[in-house]
Formats: structure tokens, C-alpha cells, sequence
């Protein structure tokens, strides 16, 4: 396997994503790929996955910061897989979707907005797998010298705004909560990377943070969060793992891809039962973390937990959905049931009952 590259985010990436992956679908030889003119949702939704992987079988993982390269990897799972797995390290949702366009990459892990502006763009990569963690993970960060703790003292600030991303979502559910829109609101576009120096620095008021930037936003004297009892509900601590139309509908690759889904669900299983050596081994040693933040990260997303691919899940997303559209963010109409591969539920269910992994987050 080769040493993954990194592909930035924003329009200068994306371009150089787009020239990188189509350079990269010449070389690796992607076969079996339906058209991007063929409509979004379309195809063998109640065909059962083929359970066989043929010789010779290679998928191509969209990874992000290599984070479900080392799960996998770290875990044992990797190695196990029957099937060649490559992977290449992107950065962002938007980037992995000109992969995917490209037809350079075959599956993917994701937050729950990305999806979304995939099928706003009639892009046909369906959801096969998920996790969630905690969803108080995310903060309202406030800048220094503001007053700001409640909801609805946020009418007439400047907030951090990302568009395709769960912050995204965060925001407009925190003003949905609060009863306001976002015209009653400066939302300032930014990148994810900006948001921690903008906030800290007063150029904007608040801005939707994970850790380690959360810990690293409170190092700075005067900064404060908005109370976790206002900000319940803004973050549903939803990730995901997607894959193109065309390659749940070619038989060696579907094969794949249902084994590899088992992968994940173990492979996060296994973060969750040996998160001190997750922290060391890929936050510190891969990602050049510090102990102590690395430590922050892993007990800020809890235990992973594996939902059911079912209607529970689709109606959570198509609540996104609406939120995304009711700001006026989204192109078109969608709905959140062409974005799903609901077959892949019996591998989960599985997965889940034999290693002894939750379906559900317990209730605090």
C-alpha cells in the first residue's frame, strides 16, 4: 500500500483534487463505473450483497487525515480483509467528492453533512455504514470580552460558518433553537482550520469547535463556551462511511465493500476498548498531537456506537436536510432516502451483536 497524500479543501484543492484523481483513475484501471448522468438513487436497492471477493479485488479508500486507515490498521482488521485496499489522504468533504466524481475513489468516511451537498450535486454515493459519538462533543466557543451565554444572545453576532460541513449544521441548528434565522446573524465563511484563530482573536464572535481546538480556544484568557444546556441538540455526533453507486452494484467490489464495513464497525470497536493506545498510536505518533490533547480528543467523542441503517436513521438525516434547506443552503429538493444503501444493515447487525458493540448511545 502506498503512502496517502494529502488533498486541501477549498476551491484551489478541489481543482487540484480533480486533476490529481483523474490522473489517479488512468493508473489504478477503475472499472464497472456507472455514468454520473444516471439519476441520483437509482439501481440494485433490493438485489442481496454478494458475499464472494474474486481474486484480484481492490478498493480505494477516500480517507481523511489517514484516521480510518490506522483504526483499521492498528486493530488487526486491515490485515484480515481478503482484497487489496489502497488508500488516499484527502482533506474535506469536497475534495473526497471530486474523488468520487473523478471515479478515483471507491468508499469513504464522512461527517452527515457531506453527504448531503453529494446529493444536492447528483452525486450517487449512497451511506453503508455509520457511528456516532458523543454529541456534546462540539462547542459554542465565545471570543473574549463578549457577553454571550444563551442561544439568543447570538441574534446580531458573527459567527464561524463552513458550508458542507457539521458545523454547518450546528450553527443553523443552534439558531433554530433559538428561534432565529440567519438573517438575524453575520454568518462569516470560513474554513474549518480559521475557525479557532478567528474566534480567539475577536474576528468573530463565536465559532462551532472539537477538540483539541477547544481545549487550545480556553488557553486564551477571556474565552468562555456557551453553557453545554443550551447547546444540547445543536450536534448529533453522526459520522458516516459512503461508497459510489457503481461500486455497491458491481458484485466483486460490493462483496468488498460489505466485508469492509464489518472492518469498521470492529476496528472502532476496538478504539473503544483500547483508547489510551489509539491516543498514543495515532494521535501522537501519526498526527504529531501532544499527549495531553490526544488524550482530550479520544474522551471527547465517548464510546462509538454502530445505529442501524434504517428509517430511524434516514428521518435523522432528512432533519438535517430540511434544516440545510430551510436556510436556503441547498440548490434543490433531495431527500435523504436516495442516500442510502439500507442493505448493508444485515452486515452491521451482525457485526455489532457478535463483538458485543452498541447500536445506541445510553442515556445520561
Amino acid at each position: 500500500m502506498y503512502r496517502p497524500r494529502s488533498f486541501p479543501g477549498g476551491l484551489r484543492g478541489r481543482a487540484i483534487a480533480a486533476l490529481l484523481t483523474v490522473a489517479t483513475v488512468a493508473s489504478l484501471g477503475l472499472a464497472g463505473c456507472a455514468s454520473n448522468d444516471d439519476p441520483v438513487g437509482t439501481g440494485s436497492a433490493d438485489a442481496p450483497l454478494p458475499t464472494e471477493v474474486p481474486a484480484g479485488t481492490t478498493l480505494t479508500v477516500a480517507d481523511q487525515s489517514e484516521r480510518l486507515q490506522q483504526a483499521l490498521r492498528l486493530s488487526g482488521e486491515l490485515d484480515k480483509l481478503p482484497f487489496k485496499v489502497e488508500f488516499a489522504n484527502f482533506i474535506g468533504g469536497p475534495a473526497i467528492l471530486e474523488a468520487f466524481r473523478a471515479e478515483a475513489a471507491d468508499v469513504a468516511p464522512v461527517g452527515d453533512v457531506p453527504p448531503i451537498h453529494a446529493l444536492a450535486a447528483k452525486q450517487d454515493v449512497p451511506i453503508i455504514a455509520a457511528y456516532q459519538t458523543a454529541p456534546e462533543a462540539m462547542k459554542l466557543a465565545v471570543a473574549p470580552g463578549r457577553s454571550i451565554t444563551r442561544l439568543a444572545d447570538l441574534k446580531g453576532k458573527k459567527i464561524a460558518y463552513a458550508e458542507g460541513t457539521a458545523q454547518q449544521a450546528a450553527v443553523l441548528r443552534a439558531l433554530d433553537k433559538a428561534g432565529l434565522k440567519t438573517g438575524d446573524v453575520e454568518l462569516i465563511r470560513l474554513q474549518l482550520a480559521e475557525f479557532l484563530d478567528a474566534v480567539r482573536t475577536g474576528q468573530v464572535d463565536v465559532a462551532p469547535l472539537l477538540e483539541p481546538n477547544v481545549t487550545r480556544f480556553l488557553r486564551t484568557q477571556g474565552t468562555t463556551l456557551i453553557p453545554d444546556a443550551e447547546t444540547t441538540g445543536i450536534y448529533p455526533g453522526l459520522a458516516y462511511l459512503y461508497a459510489r453507486r457503481a461500486v455497491v452494484q458491481d458484485p466483486a467490489k460490493a462483496a468488498a465493500t460489505r466485508l469492509l464495513v464489518a472492518a469498521y464497525v470492529r476496528a472502532y470497536q476496538w478504539v473503544n476498548t483500547h483508547p489510551q493506545e489509539f491516543a498514543q498510536r495515532y494521535y501522537v505518533d501519526n498526527q504529531k498531537v501532544s499527549p495531553e490533547d490526544a488524550k482530550r480528543i479520544v474522551e471527547s467523542f465517548g464510546v462509538f456506537t454502530f445505529p442501524h441503517l434504517d428509517q430511524a436513521l434516514v428521518d435523522r438525516q432528512q432533519s438535517t436536510i430540511d434544516l440545510i434547506d430551510a436556510a436556503g443552503e441547498l440548490p434543490r429538493k433531495i431527500k435523504a432516502t436516495d442516500g442510502f444503501d439500507l442493505r448493508f444493515d444485515a452486515v452491521i447487525t451482525q457485526t455489532v451483536t457478535e463483538i458485543g458493540a452498541s447500536f445506541e448511545r445510553k442515556k445520561s
